[in-house]
């Protein structure tokens, strides 16, 4: 393979109803300090029906082009047709690197786009370099997340790699930025769309996402199953917080896949992770070590969270947390 025909980096820009997911912004502020290292652009590619307006949004956050494909056959995600639109652009504009946010849309679409470009992809990325030769070191959790492993492609082109929301920092906006938006008109094979929608439906939630609080207050298999987690609920309420928690709790059925930290869960950078009878399993770690300021609360003094966390308080958390809730109100109380 002539190495040398394939340039630049492409990132695919999610959108949902008109709004660019978060993983996009992350992504592309990624991609950009990747691309100032050898050189190169960052490309967004954009798909949708009537998203045009949105390409201003992906270039103040890095991109330095987008190309955006508005068709109506994109108005929703279906597999076929999306997996077609950006197998165009790949194969018209050859790029050196592709990422997509390990959403379950970029979960379902960077699959078949690898096996129909007959290139690899490592999923669920935590982190991304540039090595020799311009390989992309791409390093993920490997062994139900004993040990991570760096993966490279070298002998394909494109190289691929899905990375988990919230994995990644978002860069700050540069409104002053400018870039090329183009419009790619795709030559879709409608024969193949087996497929279609037949309708939407959408369920309110009163949570907030946990990947987008700034506080959280996560409890672990410590926290047991005997009304445990309502001292970290009035806890997450009177400092305004989220209630998160391990997959043990998850695995119990006390709270909802949605609000679990971890390789298995949600990566979270909150500005204060509570980390509450957590015993700080790497796999749970892969989830929250980049949040700002940690504290933990474990009787065992010697579990491996004390040794990322900024704080750590030995002790019963279910004599800690009514103490600390109660302190806490005294505080704000006094305040007002």
């Amino acid at each position: 393979m002539d190495k040398t025909q394939y340039k630049g980096i492409l990132v695919f820009a999610e959108q949902r109803e008109g709004v660019i997911q978060n993983v996009a912004f992350e992504l592309i502020g990624k991609a950009r300090d990747l691309a100032d290292q050898i050189n190169e652009q960052v490309t967004a590619i954009l798909c949708g029906y009537q998203v045009k307006g949105l390409s201003d949004q992906l270039i103040h956050a890095g991109a330095d082009r987008v190309l955006v494909v508005d068709d109506p056959n994109l108005k929703d995600y279906l597999t076929e047709q999306y997996a077609q639109a950006v197998y165009h652009i790949i194969t018209v504009y050859k790029p050196e690197i592709v990422l997509f946010g390990a959403t379950t849309i970029g979960r379902d679409l960077a699959p078949r786009l690898s096996a129909r470009l007959r290139t690899g992809l490592t999923a669920d990325c935590t982190s991304l370099e540039i090595g020799e030769d311009r390989n992309l070191m791409m390093t993920r959790p490997a062994f139900g997340g004993n040990l991570m492993a760096t993966i490279l492609c070298d002998q394909n082109r494109p190289q691929m790699s899905t990375v988990r929301p919230g994995v990644m920092r978002r860069k700050a906006d540069d409104k002053t930025r400018t870039g090329e938006v183009e419009e790619v008109k795709v030559p879709f094979d409608e024969r193949r769309f087996k497929v279609r929608l037949v309708s939407k439906k959408h369920e309110t939630k009163n949570m907030v996402d946990i990947t987008e609080a700034s506080v959280l207050v996560s409890g672990g298999r410590g926290v047991g199953t005997d009304g445990g987690f309502d001292k970290l609920k009035a806890l997450a309420q009177t400092i305004k917080a989220e209630v998160s928690s391990s997959r043990a709790m998850v695995d119990a059925g006390i709270i909802g896949h949605e609000r679990q930290v971890g390789q298995t869960g949600k990566t979270v950078r909150p500005d204060i992770y509570f980390a509450c009878g957590i015993s700080g399993a790497i796999q749970h770690l892969a989830g929250m070590e980049e949040s700002e300021y940690i504290i933990a609360i474990n009787k065992d003094k010697f579990a491996p969270i004390f040794q990322v966390a900024d704080l750590g308080i030995v002790g019963d958390l279910h004599k800690v947390l009514p103490v600390l809730t109660e302190r806490l109100k005294t505080l704000q109380a006094n305040k007002k």
